[in-house]
């Protein structure tokens, strides 16, 4: 199993469903310090969210959700993923072209993006190296780092063929 499939199997393990224990307990404990009480909906869009395999913007959990309880609002998934953000579970993520989306935080492990400036794709990764690397820089310099975001921006390999294939058609030797 790649790094990357280990990461998306951690999602897995969603708060409300088997396994995934300290997420579990961290939402419970906020739900309660909150008043905040445990609904079907909720429920839906929490699982939906840390079982999917994409970075979501809310219009995209909103329809995933509604393929389950149509009558799940924007507003609901809206206020959940705040939610789970602001208890640490969810991370906000700006790649660039505008849209705000959401992944699963992951508890025990860190992960970088390639992100591609044409099709959109986003690639997890993870890097011992880089990580180490960070550290010694960060280090040189006095610095402690307590979290980072890693983003690389390019094309990919689609995207590069579809590119050479346009320029050939373009400019013909």
């Amino acid at each position: 199993m790649t790094r990357g499939e280990r990461a998306r199997a951690r999602r897995a393990d969603t708060p409300t469903e088997g396994g995934g224990e300290e997420r579990k307990q961290i939402l419970t404990r906020y739900m309660t310090q909150r008043g905040l009480k445990s609904t079907a909906q909720r429920d839906i869009i929490i699982d939906t969210f840390f079982n999917a395999k994409d970075h979501l913007a809310v219009g995209d959990l909103h329809r995933e959700v509604q393929k389950q309880n149509p009558r799940i609002g924007y507003a609901t998934v809206y206020r959940t993923l705040k939610m789970l953000k602001e208890c640490g579970l969810a991370a906000e993520r700006h790649f660039g072209d505008g849209q705000t989306r959401y992944e699963p935080n992951e508890l025990d492990n860190h992960h970088d993006h390639l992100i591609c400036r044409v099709c959109g794709l986003i690639v997890e990764f993870e890097n011992e190296e880089i990580e180490r690397l960070q550290k010694v820089v960060a280090s040189s310099y006095g610095f402690v780092v307590d979290t980072h975001r890693h983003e690389l921006y390019g094309l990919c390999s689609k995207c590069q063929k579809a590119a050479r294939k346009k320029e050939l058609f373009h400019n013909p030797s």
